[in-house]
């Protein structure tokens, strides 16, 4: 077994603390976030020296068509699966090294939603997480958990509250990025997928939402991991253990979200209770059989 994050990197936390700027609180005034290059470098240094050789981009002709149509005036979504806190800045430093100027023209331009979690659960975390340009949510499974928690009903309200505030004014974000030819990239289980716990690769419902306000979209899955969740300490990101791996990100054929939400419905039976899960649930199922079309192949070296 590797080393965790806090055991391998200890050394570059006071670094890490001085070179933040991130909030540690969330409110509707400060939900976009631009990347921090000082603290990109240090996550670029993560991931270099846990690539290891033959880890590269597929479906480059599939990113290129995704990149061109933004260029003529789409509004591009990437939904991406989730393993790891490392998955973005995999994806970031292989869209820069592995796919020439054209990766790293579409990485200069993915704004990813984030929780709130990465900004207020510990410093370290924030710092790792702010070297990249985010929307910050409050995420629904935070808000439930919060609401189990509150002490009162006036407690809860306020809470509620908190939620759709931030909310509000990260679809305004969102769709001032899209405005101005930025792409959003979403991880549509909202948490990153734990082994043995099914659920927390199910997609979410909200997800839904996100075809309608987009032109296009595809589908990046991710073959190998350089990261683990410690499933001994799973809501500890700095005990994460880092473990050298070849990492394959794939891109699908590019999406008409709306022609392919539109088609999907039309195809659900009447009797079918929850249409808008439905649909996610058939993109889930979609990630699947591209993710194990990379081992069945044999392409993991």
């Amino acid at each position: 077994m590797g080393n965790s994050i806090r055991e391998k990197y200890g050394d570059m936390f006071v670094a890490l603390k001085e070179a933040s700027v991130a909030a540690a609180k969330i409110d509707e005034t400060n939900v976009y976030q631009k990347a921090n290059p000082v603290t990109r470098k240090m996550m670029d240094k993560l991931i270099s020296e846990h690539m290891l050789p033959g880890s590269r981009i597929e479906g480059k002709e599939n990113f290129r068509e995704f990149l061109n149509a933004v260029n003529s005036g789409k509004h591009g979504l990437i939904l991406m699966e989730h393993y790891s806190n490392a998955d973005l800045p995999a994806l970031f430093y292989l869209l820069e090294n592995n796919f020439g100027e054209e990766g790293k023209n579409l990485a200069s331009r993915i704004v990813a939603i984030a929780g709130m979690k990465l900004n207020e659960a510990d410093p370290m975390v924030r710092a790792f997480a702010e070297a990249f340009t985010r929307v910050v949510i409050y995420p629904t499974r935070s808000l439930n958990k919060a609401e189990e928690k509150a002490q009162s009903e006036e407690e809860r309200i306020q809470e509620e509250k908190k939620a759709r505030s931030i909310n509000l004014a990260a679809m305004r974000a969102m769709d001032k990025c899209k405005r101005d030819g930025e792409i959003i990239l979403v991880f549509p289980a909202g948490t990153r997928y734990r082994p043995g716990q099914p659920e927390t690769k199910r997609g979410l419902r909200e997800i839904d939402s996100y075809l309608r306000m987009f032109d296009i979209a595809i589908l990046v899955t991710i073959n190998g991991i350089c990261l683990k969740i410690d499933m001994n300490n799973p809501d500890d990101m700095l005990s994460d253990i880092l473990e050298p791996a070849v990492q394959i990100f794939t891109a699908s054929p590019v999406i008409d979200c709306k022609q392919f939400r539109k088609d999907y419905m039309a195809s659900l039976p009447e009797t079918c209770e929850d249409p808008k899960q439905a649909v996610i649930d058939h993109i889930m199922e979609k990630f699947d059989e591209q993710h194990n079309e990379i081992e069945q192949h044999g392409r993991l070296l």
